[in-house]
C-alpha cells in the first residue's frame, strides 16, 4: 500500500463522518420539504404506510451516497493540490 493512501486514511475517516452528519441534516431538510413529519419513518414505524417508510429509505441512501461522493471526491483533490499525490 502506498504512503499517501496509508497517510490518507485519518482524513478519509474524517470526512466520512462528516459526510454522514451532513447527509443526515440534508435529509432532514429534504424531508420537512416534501410536506411528511418532522421525522423520517423507520422500518418498523407502524404508523406509517409501507410506501412511505420505503420512499424515506430510498430518498435517504440516494442522499447520503451524493453527499459521501461530494465530500470524499473533493478531500481528494484537495489532498492532491497540498500534496500533489492522488490518495486512492
Amino acid at each position: 500500500m502506498k504512503a499517501s493512501k496509508i497517510a490518507y486514511k485519518p482524513v478519509g475517516l474524517a470526512l466520512g463522518a462528516v459526510s454522514g452528519m451532513l447527509a443526515g441534516a440534508v435529509f432532514k431538510q429534504a424531508w420537512k420539504m416534501l410536506g411528511h413529519d418532522e421525522d423520517a419513518p423507520d422500518a418498523t414505524d407502524e404508523d406509517r404506510t409501507g410506501t412511505e417508510v420505503l420512499l424515506a429509505a430510498m430518498l435517504q441512501g440516494a442522499i447520503f451516497a451524493g453527499v459521501k461522493a461530494a465530500v470524499d471526491r473533493a478531500g481528494a483533490a484537495t489532498t492532491r493540490r497540498l500534496t500533489g499525490t492522488w490518495p486512492g
